[in-house]
């Protein structure tokens, strides 16, 4: 029996375009439900305990400081549990910087002049391995500890985005694509960046747009007249120059694919970190990613790139310890990798 005859003929690009359309309304209809048009993402409030580990100080410290009258009211319930927003505990950080009895200001922890941008490339060939879930939680982590972060999602999928809150199927953001174009529409870095509800922490969104880079990159290689094209892998690293000063760590949740947003965000990063799943076939596709990347990175360090990197690590994630093929593989990747790989894994959670 011919198969073919018997399932129904339809276009597929009307098909899918029909889909992508209906999928975004009913994705459209179910926020408005949720979330109504005035709701924002906020964040919970912080534990005296989280407070005091994310200071460094001591719950006597603080619990001291509130009796005292000093810094910011923190709030407390029927319980008497004293809890403090992520504003209160950034001005509680700038009070103890003021304030503190130490000598050396530990609480702020701003560059000092002199000290470069610190940009961390978040990078993985294959998806699934907990990149964007390391890169989001990287960035929020830096925020609350007290430093001024630009996370940057380069991936048109934008799921770091939609984790702080942007959804680029619903949403009219601007995209690092803005910043980093060929032709006169080019916009500022800061004309893209938009603020989280994470004190500290901007983000740049991602949307498809992205995925226009890719495509204009080896047309304005082609162009003679110019040498903008063939010094594509400057542009990231050029752009966040204009904000150098406001920020002090960047990081970057790269594509899962070695096209050239990734190439372009590699070559601006001053640390990599690669992410794996502890399994045999990530591992697999981890060597053909660092095969193939560091046969790019030479062939475009031949062109002028400048690859100058302060760190690079390997980060274990969803991991299983009590998975005996999992453990087997984690031993087997410290024993060719040692003093590379974290030494803390991501546990698998849900």
């Amino acid at each position: 029996m011919n198969i073919a005859m018997r399932l129904p003929r339809f276009e597929f690009d009307d098909k899918i375009l029909e889909q992508g359309a209906e999928i975004s309304r009913r994705l459209n209809q179910l926020r408005m439900e949720k979330f109504p048009p005035n709701a924002t993402k906020t964040l919970r409030s912080f534990s005296m305990a989280e407070v005091a580990h994310y200071l460094g100080v001591s719950q006597n410290n603080l619990k001291r400081l509130h009796l005292e009258g000093k810094g910011p009211l923190p709030d407390q319930n029927s319980s008497g549990r004293r809890s403090y927003t992520a504003e209160q505990m950034l001005e509680l950080r700038h009070f103890l910087d003021r304030h503190g009895r130490t000598e050396v200001k530990k609480y702020v922890p701003h560059r000092k002049p002199g000290d470069k941008l610190q940009i961390v490339a978040v990078v993985n060939f294959k998806g699934g391995s907990g990149k964007t879930t390391t890169a989001a939680h990287l960035a929020q982590h830096l925020a609350l500890t007290g430093h001024r972060v630009l996370a940057i999602d380069l991936d048109p999928q934008a799921s770091l985005s939609a984790l702080h809150g942007f959804q680029p199927e619903l949403d009219r953001n601007l995209s690092l694509y803005e910043a980093i174009r060929y032709d006169e529409d080019q916009k500022p870095i800061s004309d893209v960046i938009s603020a989280t509800n994470f004190p500290g922490l901007d983000i740049i969104p991602a949307n498809l747009e992205l995925q226009e880079y890719e495509y204009d990159t080896p047309l304005a290689m082609q162009d003679k007249s110019s040498s903008t094209g063939r010094q594509f892998f400057t542009r990231i690293a050029k752009a966040l120059s204009e904000v150098d000063n406001r920020y002090d760590v960047v990081v970057i949740d790269c594509p899962p694919q070695l096209g050239y947003l990734t190439l372009t965000a590699m070559s601006a990063a001053t640390s990599v970190l690669i992410t794996v799943h502890p399994q045999m076939l990530d591992l697999m596709s981890m060597s053909q990613f660092l095969l193939m990347l560091g046969g790019i990175l030479k062939t475009i360090k031949g062109a002028g790139a400048q690859i100058e990197l302060d760190w690079f690590r390997y980060l274990i994630t969803r991991y299983e310890p009590t998975d005996i093929p999992q453990a087997q593989m984690v031993g087997f990747m410290q024993s060719m990798l040692a003093g590379q790989i974290l030494e803390n894994p991501m546990l698998k959670s849900t």
